[in-house]
């Protein structure tokens, strides 16, 4: 089998690397790919990518994702996040290829406290939203075969994160403000790209699981409690922090003023994913405890 996977220098797509092994030859592609066109904007060059390779299965794990800079770059935001994957389908369905696509909770308005289920109704806050659901469409309208993954709150050790942010802020300053009406389950990147090598080894398995699913570890947090849990998992591992867990306080989403609007409810429901392809989500504090112990360890 023939992988052919884009983005491979983010915080997913490097993990996929891993993960993807095992099922095949991975054809791993960045932006400024040598051999093969890996850049989203080069629609015609994305495509001739394709032609080339001729994969099995592609892996679409690159994405426009600056929130805030996409309210003033929404042309751009739509070539990557839009036209992108309709290309890569229009060349999957060609190929007769499985399509694996990554979205976002930022599909959904954030009303409510329940866990947003794959049949709700879709209402974007913000252009990042709008081009990401659009992505969605587009796939779904040229009904290649497919998966698609809304996930949120992805955390990796690798490159810039919110826990690593939180450490370096609590070793400088003597207090911390951080939002207290957002709710989310913060998902790692191998946990995600480990779920998606096992979805298509049984999607090429069993045919009919293919579609739309809701992909984020178990339980719920704010980023408030978020903060709260790093600090204290920090100190407790002995690192020299200036400030405690107490000593972090709680706001709400308008003290801060950003250019995007957030979704305050971003709570996923799984149990779709977890039916088709018979597993069992961890608690977001299981892999945030492993990411924290290779930042601290490797002092990141």
């Amino acid at each position: 089998m023939r992988i052919l996977l884009l983005g491979k220098n983010g915080q997913l797509g490097w993990e996929l690397q891993r993960s993807l092994l095992p099922l095949g030859e991975v054809i791993a592609v960045a932006r400024d790919g040598q051999n093969f066109c890996g850049d989203l904007m080069n629609l015609k060059g994305l495509a001739n990518t394709v032609k080339k390779i001729r994969p099995d299965v592609i892996v679409n794990a690159a994405a426009y994702t600056a929130v805030d800079q996409a309210e003033n770059e929404a042309d751009l935001a739509r070539i990557i996040n839009s036209d992108a994957p309709e290309v890569l389908a229009k060349e999957a369905k060609i190929l007769d290829a499985l399509l694996i696509h990554f979205s976002t909770d930022y599909v959904f308005d954030g009303q409510g406290d329940h866990a947003w289920l794959e049949t709700d109704a879709t209402n974007p806050l913000n252009v990042y939203g709008v081009t990401k659901l659009a992505g969605e469409q587009a796939i779904r309208n040229i009904n290649c075969k497919h998966l698609i993954f809304r996930t949120s709150w992805v955390f990796s050790p690798r490159g810039n994160n919110f826990a690593k942010t939180m450490l370096r802020l609590a070793q400088e300053r003597n207090s911390l403000t951080v939002i207290d009406d957002q709710y989310g389950a913060p998902t790692g990147a191998e946990l995600l790209s480990d779920i998606t090598a096992h979805a298509i080894r049984t999607v090429l398995q069993q045919s009919g699981l293919e579609g739309l699913y809701h992909v984020a570890a178990a339980g719920e947090t704010s980023w408030y409690h978020y903060a709260r849990f790093i600090v204290d998992s920090a100190l407790k591992a002995g690192v020299n922090l200036k400030i405690k867990p107490d000593q972090i306080k709680s706001v709400p989403s308008e003290a801060f003023h950003v250019a995007a609007k957030r979704p305050k409810n971003s709570r996923l429901n799984t149990a779709k994913l977890e039916k088709a392809f018979n597993l069992k989500m961890p608690h977001w504090k299981t892999g945030v405890s492993r990411m924290l112990t290779e930042i601290i360890e490797n002092k990141l």
